[in-house]
């Protein structure tokens, strides 16, 4: 099921299975999908926010890597969809200022071993780069904890525009 927006009464009547595969395309964690899917069904769409951030939280790190693997390298093309959508202003940077996020993001994944993520809707391709620098000097497990904060940040956002748009 590739459904971009679906109310929350379809959601919580749809299969478990199709909830999944909704689910995945807020996050690719797929441990993480399956028990929020199986947590229906919600009062409110903050209720379900809130459930996803909770069982994001609490989700192993394999999970959390599978749920960052499933997000484009900030600076680079992605095509259509959501990362599209949110990462709008970067596409809109000039060719020097992708460049240097693709190269700061090169660093970045052979400091800590995963890709940059960043809540990066409405940001420009300067702060997000900023923001990259940054954290680069973060401790690897400091690091960690950021990436999987903003991977709960994008999973929220994703699921509120998702259930909402149709609600």
């Amino acid at each position: 099921m590739t459904v971009s927006a679906m109310s929350l009464a379809a959601f919580n009547d749809a299969d478990q299975d199709d909830a999944v595969r909704f689910l995945a395309q807020a996050c690719e964690a797929p441990h993480w999908a399956r028990r929020v899917a199986a947590l229906r069904p919600f009062a409110t769409v903050d209720e379900l926010c809130e459930q996803a951030a909770a069982e994001l939280a609490a989700t192993d790190d394999a999970d959390i890597r599978a749920g960052l693997a499933g997000h484009p390298r900030i600076g680079e093309p992605v095509g259509e969809g959501r990362s599209a959508t949110e990462q709008s202003r970067v596409a809109a940077a000039d060719d020097a200022a992708r460049a240097r996020l693709v190269e700061a993001n090169r660093a970045y994944e052979e400091r800590f071993g995963h890709v940059y993520l960043v809540f990066a809707h409405g940001r420009g391709a300067e702060e997000l780069l900023a923001i990259l620098e940054q954290r680069l000097g973060n401790d690897p497990d400091v690091e960690w904890r950021v990436a999987r904060t903003e991977l709960c940040r994008i999973t929220e956002f994703r699921l509120a525009a998702m259930v909402e748009a149709e609600s």
